[in-house]
């Protein structure tokens, strides 16, 4: 929501003020005419903006359920297949070579001294 106030636009500093009348004849101008301007904006353009934003979300819409989202599933499932044989090549090859390294390095011991 956006909601302007009189306050938010003309913003007059604690201890300067104009007079009385003059301060309520702006407020009711600056209200009286935002509101009947919106109004005229509203009825001018009101039907074509939202037609074109139908129209938008109309075709964002179809192409996510009928272009996005088929082409990602589609793609999971290709993939799907070349993650199983990468997992059995990981597995085949780099698994003996890690374990065999971790083995070696298992029996290395550190010792920290503190000597003072």
């Amino acid at each position: 929501l956006l909601q302007i106030d009189f306050e938010d636009v003309i913003a007059e500093p604690e201890g300067t003020h104009s007079f009385d009348g003059i301060w309520k004849a702006s407020f009711t101008t600056f209200t009286v005419t935002k509101y009947w301007f919106y109004r005229l904006l509203s009825a001018i353009l009101g039907i074509p903006m939202a037609l074109i934003w139908g129209i938008y979300f109309a075709i964002l819409s179809f192409l996510h359920i009928w272009a996005v989202v088929p082409c990602i599933r589609s793609y999971l499932i290709e993939i799907q297949c070349i993650s199983r044989v990468y997992s059995i090549c990981i597995h085949t090859f780099c698994d003996p070579l890690f374990e065999a390294t971790g083995r070696i390095f298992s029996n290395i011991r550190a010792v920290v001294r503190k000597e003072i």
